[in-house]
């Protein structure tokens, strides 16, 4: 229903009259009753005046006529009758915006969307993906609505997952644009529309609709649907390209034209109408269409000119092509569609508001800020630019916006830190408490109290929020606080570097430091720049950009790249499977000490401009080549575990495939055709033989055998199956709410990280442990079954899984200790809880008793709010633990000796050895706290034995001075007893002395002198301070006494020769 605004009463309007809405004559079909009129009355009598709003019925556009009256009576004043006709206007207006805001919910905008393509365009409606792309390390977070399907568009689809067979979708997607290539994060506050944090209402077709569908539905939603006026609309089209030898889209410009007028379709440049994923991969032209807020103009000029009023809402992707490495484009066999509506902005616009911040999204966030802001602070205004004075309103857009990125990305996984996504969420927090303290006067803890409003918003159409909030708000509280003690440092710094310039008549403040102050304390370059100006400092932007790209620079220098990259993308994947290729048998990767026969399907090479090919037959080189089997004994890299290594070869005999161990070895080795397999992976259920062909030709069709390195697997199943059982003890001993947030396998370790809040103590370890240790001991026996994946999901009390993983519709579950048949027959049971039971497509032990032993031998933070723990298995735990008898032996060597040398070896033997050896986490720790401790007494008891000596070297040096005026050096540390002593034996001996001693790196300086001794000259502070300057130093003191200390400066030989110099003068 649209509202319209008629501008004058319908007095003797009956059904059947004519009526002229928006300037088209309608026919008035139904009157409305008295449940439609409003009607209010002021005064009495003459002096009375009643006004009365009607809704009235037009049926030919289902149209709804507002009308709104006034009845005056005969005394009231002419002037404020004619203020009433002139206002009307305005209260049509604004009756209007009321009714379409009542309407128009943002919740039944979603809705209206995902229904119209789920209902009656027959698209599936798929659940938003997590904002942070776990799987995808390519972004750092999702960006658009089409990241999850990238598999589709790469042709990587894994067999049997939901994804496998889609043709249409829908959905509302979580993005944040901050950070990387789609950064909008500086934007945010300065104007109405960019935010960190949207949705993207998106439909797509994947191989099956194109152009002419999806223009035409995008109408029919827009004009039908949420009924906004045609003439407000103007799509854009791409206008081809010279250098990329495309022509214009002419096929998207002849399908608007069927509903637009020519003056409402432009082109445009690749710059703003062709979409590419990346450098490489699938590409095509756009349409976009942007809508007039004000309408009743014409505005072409507008579009795509960053105007506030004329705005893009709607982007529609035409996927025709795939560029290469080398640049160039080959069209797609199959053309996709893939479009994204802001949310927020197309609810701004049915709405009829002109900025997204104005609409009911924020409007809750907007109360509570309000709630918190400090004394004198207004209320928000929506003012932007010039007319936002001190930057309230936009402080206002910076934390409403900020505090949705904030819960959406830390719900999902990600938190505040130092790298990555998580540098970029500590950004954005610390901006968000910047704005809030200093501008809004907010308080100290604020921004966290914002975390429940936002789950009330949209913990309906985003239920994962619920459940989360406590979990964010500790994040947030303790990342807020964290940064308010930053705050206060960093202007202290500021200050610091503020008056050492202003010490140097300086007039600028250089780049390089606000870019210090910034990238070290999130100080931003705006406040510094402000803080300068008050200061009558200009701040060297230049510098300060040409600091942040010279840090960018090393980034990029410090990424490396791994070897044997060889990638299928949709061309590849797609050649297989016109050519008949299934996908990959894997079932064999479960088999042990096996030789496995199979068929030679598909060769990829390396091809020109990095491009992947397709060829029919290769020869041995040095050159990296990829071999696609019918079937497979090799484990392709997934779900934390290695790849296996090992050679696919063609002659092995009967008998040779019977043998293993160095008698297979021989045989492979002697192989006329030998392929070295160095890395296997997967793509769109193909896996893929990586390596190099030592020896001979191969071609397609060929038959092969592969022979895995059975030796290197088994070195990795024990850690495998015991990150089960370390999963499993870890929830025993802290608790459910230690979620998997990753893991790796390989030959040496197990790496295990883990959602928890606070670093594990020694006895939480060493319970871990034990209780890995206790399974290992008992023998369990390790069940594996491959079920349906809905009827996995039922084990709701042990089974531990990533449910936002893409898993196929039959998975293999692993039961370590129990078998699987009675669990799933009663899979609620809370029996089960006990028992480790994950999905897992690894390669395992049958026995924990065959991972002989296991030791944890690192603990610590790699984000806020995420543990790691490293641990060892097999051999390599037997070894930690021998490491530990022995460190624990060379410990009480040190603790059997007297003599201070001797302690000083024994206890660096002891420490080489804890840094060398790989140890038992606890008993490490443990072994460092006892060294730590006998190398403080072995210290304490050097120094006290230095301290006895001080008065005979005392003595000595004073009875050999004619001036008593002497320089000593002991080493006697710096114990607080050491100044009273200098200055009785100062006393005693009738001199004035330095002594100079030292206490780990640093050197100390003390000075005591005699009275008498004191002139214009001398004395103790003017020599004391002498040596420190000599050395760059500070000192301090009295006549009497004075003191310094030489940081890092290891020798005492340059403050001795310094002092004795002051007495040489």
């Amino acid at each position: 229903v649209v509202w319209n605004a008629v501008a004058a009463p319908f007095e003797g309007v009956e059904v059947g009259s004519a009526v002229e809405v928006n300037g088209v004559s309608r026919t008035l079909t139904e009157l409305s009753n008295a449940d439609f009129t409003v009607a209010h009355t002021a005064g009495t009598g003459d002096a009375a005046r009643t006004d009365k709003i009607v809704l009235r019925r037009v049926t030919e556009d289902d149209t709804t006529v507002v009308e709104i009256s006034t009845d005056f009576g005969s005394a009231v004043d002419a002037a404020e009758v004619e203020k009433t006709k002139s206002g009307r206007a305005d209260e049509f207006l604004q009756l209007t915006q009321a009714v379409k805001r009542s309407y128009w919910t943002s919740t039944r905008v979603r809705d209206t969307f995902v229904n119209f393509f789920k209902d009656k365009k027959e698209h599936k409606n798929i659940p938003s993906s997590s904002v942070v792309p776990h799987s995808d390390p390519t972004l750092l977070f999702a960006n658009a609505g089409m990241n999850q399907y990238k598999p589709i568009f790469l042709g990587q689809v894994v067999p049997g997952s939901w994804m496998d067979g889609l043709k249409r979708a829908c959905n509302t997607q979580k993005c944040i644009r901050a950070g990387g290539k789609h950064n909008d994060l500086e934007d945010v506050g300065k104007d109405v529309y960019h935010h960190t944090f949207f949705e993207m209402l998106g439909n797509w077709s994947f191989g099956d609709y194109f152009k002419k569908e999806a223009i035409a539905w995008a109408w029919e939603l827009l004009t039908e649907v949420y009924k906004l006026e045609p003439n407000r609309l103007y799509a854009t089209y791409f206008g081809g390209d010279e250098k990329m030898g495309l022509p214009a889209d002419d096929d998207a410009r002849e399908i608007w034209l069927k509903y637009l007028p020519s003056s409402h379709v432009i082109p445009f440049d690749k710059k703003d109408n062709f979409w590419e994923m990346g450098a490489t991969g699938p590409c095509g032209p756009c349409t976009e269409l942007h809508y007039d807020r004000v309408g009743n103009r014409e505005v072409p000029e507008l579009v795509n000119m960053d105007d506030p009023d004329v705005l893009e809402i709607w982007n529609i992707v035409f996927i025709q092509f795939n560029r290469l490495p080398d640049t160039s484009l080959d069209p797609l066999p199959a053309k996709s569609i893939d479009t994204g509506m802001g949310f927020e902005r197309i609810t701004s616009v049915l709405q009829d508001l002109r900025s997204n911040y104005d609409s009911d999204i924020f409007t809750r966030i907007f109360r509570a800020i309000e709630a918190l802001r400090g004394e004198g602070v207004p209320v928000y205004q929506g003012k932007v630019g010039a007319e936002d004075v001190g930057n309230v309103d936009m402080a206002y857009r910076v934390l409403a916006d900020h505090i949705r990125t904030l819960t959406f990305a830390i719900t999902d996984g990600a938190v505040p830190g130092n790298n990555g996504r998580n540098y970029v969420l500590r950004r954005i927090l610390r901006r968000a408490v910047r704005y809030g303290q200093q501008i809004l006067k907010c308080k100290p803890g604020f921004f966290v109290k914002l975390v429940p409003v936002v789950n009330e918003v949209f913990g309906k159409a985003f239920p994962e929020l619920g459940p989360r909030v406590k979990y964010v708000e500790e994040i947030i509280a303790d990342e807020e606080d964290t940064f308010g003690r930053t705050l206060a440092r960093g202007t202290r710094l500021f200050k610091k570097h503020l008056d050492d310039l202003k010490s140097q008549g300086a007039k600028v403040f250089p780049g390089d430091i606000a870019f210090q102050l910034y990238d070290t304390y999130g100080f931003p370059f705006d406040l510094t720049e402000l803080m300068a100006e008050e200061e009558g400092l200009t701040t060297d932007e230049a510098g300060y950009t040409a600091a942040m790209h010279e840090q960018q620079e090393r980034g990029r220098n410090s990424r490396v790249e791994e070897g044997f990259d060889l990638t299928l993308q949709q061309e590849q994947t797609l050649h297989l499977s016109t050519s008949g290729v299934t996908p990959t048998d894997e079932e064999a990767k479960y088999d042990w000490f096996k030789v496995h026969d199979s068929r030679l399907r598909g060769i990829f090479v390396p091809g020109e401009g990095g491009r992947v090919k397709h060829v029919d037959q290769v020869s041995s080189s040095d050159t990296v080549i990829g071999l696609v089997l019918d079937s497979t004994s090799f484990y392709a890299e997934a779900g934390g575990q290695v790849f296996d290594t090992g050679a696919i070869v063609t002659d092995l005999s009967v008998d040779a495939k019977a043998t293993s161990g160095n008698e297979l070895n021989i045989a492979v080795g002697e192989s006329k055709v030998r392929f070295n397999v160095q890395k296997v992976v997967k793509f769109a259920g193909y896996v893929l033989h990586v390596g190099r062909l030592e020896a001979g030709e191969l071609s397609s069709g060929a038959e092969v055998s592969c022979v895995v390195d059975y030796d290197r697997r088994s070195l990795i199943a024990p850690n495998h199956t015991m990150t089960h059982m370390l999963n499993w003890a870890l929830r025993k001993v802290l608790g459910q709410e230690c979620d998997q947030k990753g893991s790796d396998n390989d030959t040496k370790r197990l790496r295990f990280d883990f959602e928890y809040n606070k670093a594990l103590s020694d006895s939480e370890i060493q319970a871990v442990e034990d209780e890995v240790n206790s399974c290992i001991e008992r023998g369990l026996k390790v069940f594996t079954k491959s079920v349906p994946y809905q009827q996995a999901k039922t084990l709701t009390t042990t089974l531990r899984c990533a449910f936002d993983e893409t898993y196929p519709p039959v998975v293999r579950v692993i039961s370590i200790g129990h078998e699987l048949d009675p669990m799933l027959a009663d899979p609620t049971s809370e029996k089960w809880a006990g028992y480790s039971v994950e999905l897992c497509g690894g390669t395992h032990l049958d026995n924990t008793a065959r991972a002989r032993r296991f030791a944890l031998v690192e603990e610590g933070s790699i984000r806020k709010g995420v543990r790691r723990v490293v641990a060892v298995t097999g051999q390599g735990a037997l070894d930690a633990f021998e490491n530990a008898a022995i460190v624990q032996a060379l410990i009480e060597e040190a603790q059997g000796v007297t003599a201070n040398e001797q302690i000083k070896a024994a206890l660096s033997k002891a420490k080489n050895a804890i840094h060398d050896l790989t140890l038992p986490l606890t008993a490490k720790r443990s072994m460092v706290a006892t060294v730590d401790k006998l190398e403080q007494a072995r210290y304490a008891a050097a120094k006290k034995a230095a301290a006895d000596q001080l008065g005979s070297s005392i003595e000595a040096a004073a009875a050999a001075s004619e001036t008593k005026k002497i320089v000593v050096a002991a080493d006697v540390g710096g114990a607080k007893t050491l100044v009273k002593q200098l200055q009785n034996l100062s006393k005693q001996h009738k001199c004035s002395v330095i002594l100079v001693s030292t206490d780990k790196d640093n050197v100390l300086c003390y000075c005591a002198v005699q009275k008498e001794h004191v002139t214009d000259s001398f004395s103790a502070v003017a020599w004391v301070k002498s040596v420190a300057a000599t050395l760059n130093a500070k000192a301090g003191g009295k006549p009497l006494f004075a003191q310094s200390k030489f940081k890092g400066l290891g020798s005492p030989e340059p403050v001795v020769a310094a002092a004795n110099a002051f007495l040489n003068q």
